[in-house]
């Protein structure tokens, strides 16, 4: 019996290292938990104000798909610092203790799109937004709540980049 436990053991061996190496996870978003935004967001300075409503937001049945719920919000951004060029617009997201992940990442074409702003060029003090920034679940058993840090990311006509976060709260309640 000892025999047949210490050769399963032996062929085991290879089958989790192998697991290990192919299961490798991605490198975190969020390396230095004393501090709160992820590390892309960390010293760059704030330039853009970036704000969601309704906030918090809750589900509510989704109409179009029989059983399913939607998270209804906008999202508004504003250059406060000039005319600036969006790099790179994303969100983190934290539904759970190991904090923030990163969950979605825009081109500046999808920017441009989403936010109906030609270019993706920001000028100051006009507000673009992102109407039906919508979330979905496709039953009440996927209804979970958790927190969108939503960012935008655009440098200046010298190439000095500016930041703007805002966090979305999506409920798992129905009202």
């Amino acid at each position: 019996m000892k025999t047949l436990l210490l050769l399963a053991a032996l062929l085991a061996a290879p089958t989790a290292a192998l697991l290990a190496q192919t299961t490798a996870a991605a490198p975190s978003a969020w390396s230095n938990h004393s501090r709160v935004l992820p590390d892309k967001l960390r010293q760059v300075p704030v330039g853009i104000t970036l704000w969601h409503t309704p906030n918090p937001v809750y589900p509510e049945p989704n109409p179009e798909q029989p059983g399913g719920y939607v998270w209804k919000h906008n999202t508004m951004i504003r250059s406060e610092v000039g005319e600036l060029e969006v790099v790179e617009c994303g969100s983190f997201i934290w539904y759970n203790a190991e904090g923030w992940k990163a969950n979605m990442r825009e081109t500046q074409a999808e920017f441009a799109e989403l936010f109906r702003c030609p270019g993706a060029r920001l000028q100051a003090g006009q507000t673009y937004t992102f109407e039906k920034n919508y979330r979905y679940a496709d039953s009440a058993h996927r209804l979970y709540g958790g927190d969108a840090l939503w960012y935008v990311l655009a440098k200046d006509k010298t190439g000095k980049l500016y930041k703007g976060t805002g966090l979305i709260e999506t409920e798992a309640t129905v009202r």
